[in-house]
């Protein structure tokens, strides 16, 4: 497969899974709040398809620029809310009609894209990893969904994408905590079913180890690094990326 059918085929089959998760969900459980404040299952799910249609607007020149109508919100905050209260006019079977639609048209158009063309989505980035910004988007909320429904957290070979982005994302993470990183290079290994995943040169004078799920959830902030296990920080620039880590807008 091209690299876009393989970043997609990722997509989808995170999508997949929380699709089998949603199924079936009886109303109630759509209303069970989530860990994430004044946010339900359906606040999730509305989320996603309301980024959907952003992603694929601002990716095809399409009336929703995500940097042009985030702007028209007093807050980020309240952008990010204006899709929820879309969800919040619908029932929950709309609202999951709505995703599923939104979901495979994004994708549809992924196909067509160049992995390299630039996109204005944030500080900008290429087609390729905004495919790999939503399949991190989507674990990250289903990582919410699932602390409501009781259902432990998931863990796939697609996790690599996902800490690979968490590792690129580290300069916009200071940005965004408004701080300068420590001084160095930063290598990181992280484990999964046997194997080690790792970034960076190896020479690096900072070092994480550890479980790749932990990292990934230290990463999406669905996770305190104080209340990580495995994760280990060894100089103060991989410390700082540990407190700071973050990667969505």
């Amino acid at each position: 497969m091209s690299e876009m059918e393989d970043a997609v085929a990722e997509l989808r089959a995170e999508q997949t899974e929380l699709d089998a998760l949603l199924d079936g969900l009886s109303d109630e459980e759509w209303s069970l709040p989530t860990p994430a404040a004044g946010w339900d299952v359906r606040d999730q799910v509305a989320h996603l398809a309301d980024t959907n249609e952003l992603a694929y607007d601002t990716a095809t020149g399409g009336p929703r620029q995500l940097n042009e109508e985030g702007l028209t919100y007093t807050s980020p905050e309240a952008f990010t809310e204006s899709g929820c209260e879309k969800g919040r006019a619908m029932a929950p079977a709309e609202v999951l009609t709505w995703w599923r639609t939104t979901a495979e048209r994004v994708n549809e158009m992924f196909l067509g894209k160049d992995p390299k063309e630039r996109l204005p989505w944030g500080l900008g980035m290429s087609a390729r990893m905004l495919v790999t910004a939503r399949l991190m988007e989507h674990w990250a909320h289903s990582l919410d969904i699932r602390a409501a429904l009781g259902v432990e957290p998931n863990a796939s070979p697609r996790l690599r994408s996902i800490a690979f982005l968490i590792v690129k994302a580290t300069p916009y993470a200071f940005g965004v905590a408004k701080i300068d990183p420590p001084p160095g290079t930063l290598r990181v290994e992280v484990a999964y079913d046997g194997e080690t995943w790792t970034f960076g040169p190896d020479d690096a004078d900072s070092r994480i180890t550890g479980d790749a799920l932990e990292f990934c959830r230290v990463g999406v902030q669905r996770l305190p690094y104080q209340d990580a296990i495995t994760l280990k920080a060894e100089g103060k620039l991989a410390e700082a990326v540990l407190r700071h880590a973050r990667a969505f807008l």
